[in-house]
């Protein structure tokens, strides 16, 4: 227990051998169950998690003969994913048994080992304390918190980052495939997660169906740390793929959040202004090919009219967007 919540750690886990048990041995002491999940590896992953798990458990059966109290007698619990599923596969696999066990706040460490323990109870904290339903890592804030981050990987991140902030409405909030995060139960269950993307695009959609929802969340800043470990994402496909489930579920939050659940009419001003900047645009490209046989500029100047009120359009409804969620959002610099 802590502060008077149970909390559950979830660590998905793909090929990684000689990381993930070194994982299972450092959650911090106050938590009460780690739901361990091998993603159908092909190397050792899976035997390393079981051996960390049975050292764990029987520690904690040993301090219990002892007198000492816990929560559930075994407390790490390996599952194994029947085929590959993808991480978010993985994180849905452990928020279900942690769910079914009546676990109050659910936190995720990945297996890689990149996500430093000794902060964990920061990450719980602002949900254990009623502040927020939901937060994350957040290691773009400070300069000296990404030291650690490639140049290409900080682009990346940032260029997602921007996308996510419009596709979610949480303008504020950084960093979003920071998989180091915290949930409650009840937001878990209020927000339906067994429909959410599988895949690496799981921490996006995560905050897409949030703030559907009007969960509220916090960005916890945090350090960058990398190791030994190799990412298996490459930008130069995943952005591309990622950018197409963030249109497609911006469209749906939107929907929901202002048509079904309420109603605001700035959620027409990102159709009229995306249809004002779209005919802007092909009359544009039309014109200037007409202006350089005939001198006639008037319709192009009439082209570029009609993208600048689209493109003002859509500027209008981001930031009725943002003032609609701001209440929404928390940053936490310590």
């Amino acid at each position: 227990m802590y502060k008077g919540k149970k909390i559950g750690v979830v660590v998905p886990a793909y090929e990684e051998e000689g990381f993930v048990g070194g994982v299972i041995e450092t959650v911090p002491s106050f938590v009460d169950r780690v739901y361990v999940i091998d993603d159908g590896s092909t190397d050792g992953t899976w035997r390393e998690i079981r051996e960390a798990a049975s050292r764990e458990n029987d520690a904690s059966i040993r301090t219990m003969t002892s007198g000492g109290t816990a929560v559930f007698e075994r407390p790490v619990v390996a599952l194994r994913n029947g085929e590959n599923r993808g991480v978010g596969g993985s994180i849905k696999h452990g928020y279900s048994r942690a769910l079914r066990d009546d676990i109050d706040v659910i936190a995720v460490m990945n297996g890689d080992g990149q996500m430093d323990p000794a902060i964990l109870d920061r990450i719980v904290d602002p949900v254990v304390e009623g502040r927020t339903d939901f937060s994350k890592g957040n290691r773009l804030l400070f300069r000296e918190f990404r030291e650690g981050m490639s140049r290409w990987r900080f682009f990346g991140n940032s260029l997602l980052t921007l996308l996510t902030k419009v596709a979610s409405g949480y303008w504020k909030t950084m960093d979003p495939q920071n998989g180091y995060t915290a949930i409650s139960a009840e937001a878990l269950e209020a927000i339906e997660y067994e429909r959410l993307y599988e895949d690496y695009g799981f921490c996006n959609d995560l905050l897409i169906a949030l703030n559907a929802h009007d969960m509220r969340v916090a960005d916890v800043a945090m350090p960058a740390r990398y190791g030994e470990e190799r990412s298996t994402i490459v930008y130069s496909r995943f952005v591309p793929r990622l950018s197409k489930l963030l249109l497609g579920r911006f469209l749906w939050r939107l929907r929901v959040k202002y048509l079904v659940f309420d109603f605001h009419p700035f959620v027409f001003l990102y159709g009229l202004g995306t249809l004002s900047s779209a005919l802007g645009l092909a009359a544009i490209a039309q014109s200037a090919r007409t202006a350089r046989r005939d001198g006639a500029f008037d319709r192009l100047l009439a082209s570029l009219l009609l993208f600048v009120a689209g493109a003002a359009l859509l500027v209008a409804a981001m930031v009725f967007d943002m003032s609609e969620n701001e209440h929404l959002e928390e940053q936490i610099h310590e």
